[in-house]
């Protein structure tokens, strides 16, 4: 059964189509406006091995933050509607990764309890034409939408396209970990009985 979705909203402020295949080869059509921003979502979907389609829409003639922190809330949303019940997957993923003289740290949960920890620091108010404020709110709402549980912390680096693209490829890794089947897991990874 493919874990594939189409996701849809749209608001006053944005207008978002994603669709995600969990189970895929890493292919990307990516267009949100923001040019960074793609390639950060291009490198999700490559290093993560997922498909992923990502068209918006947003009112970039206020700023980036809507179209930002909405396609984190319609990714995550994605994430757990392609996931279903979660049954066999191993859950729990976590990658560091190094990048030049970067190195991030990523952890990830899907335990279905939404919680995210972010330690980072930025040198510069944007890379291209994008606000780096804004990488916290994407994770937080792709964890948030998603009820994972998203740790990403920076251990060393000093170069902010290096720190973003690190973490970017970071969760991809340690999603595609977490979101792995395990024939020995019949059901969900919990004493409970559910994600």
């Amino acid at each position: 059964m493919a874990r594939s979705t189409t996701i849809e909203r749209k608001t006053k402020e944005t207008d978002i189509s994603v669709i995600l295949n969990i189970d895929g080869m890493g292919k990307s059509e990516i267009d949100t406006g923001i040019g960074f921003f793609d390639h950060m979502l291009e490198g999700f979907a490559k290093h993560g091995f997922f498909d992923l389609k990502c068209k918006v829409n947003g009112d970039l003639n206020v700023d980036g933050h809507h179209t930002v922190e909405d396609t984190g809330i319609v990714l995550g949303t994605a994430i757990k509607e392609a996931l279903g019940d979660k049954a066999g997957i191993t859950r729990y993923g976590s990658f560091i990764l190094p990048m030049d003289e970067t190195l991030v740290l990523c952890a990830i949960d899907l335990c279905g309890r939404p919680y995210f920890s972010f330690e980072g620091d930025f040198e510069a108010d944007k890379v291209g034409d994008f606000d780096t404020q804004l990488v916290r709110e994407f994770f937080y709402a792709v964890s948030y939408s998603a009820a994972m549980n998203l740790h990403i912390k920076v251990l060393s680096g000093m170069n902010d396209h290096h720190k973003i693209e690190a973490m970017f490829k970071a969760f991809a890794k340690a999603l595609d970990m977490a979101v792995t089947k395990d024939e020995r897991i019949t059901s969900v990874l919990s004493t409970k009985g559910s994600l």
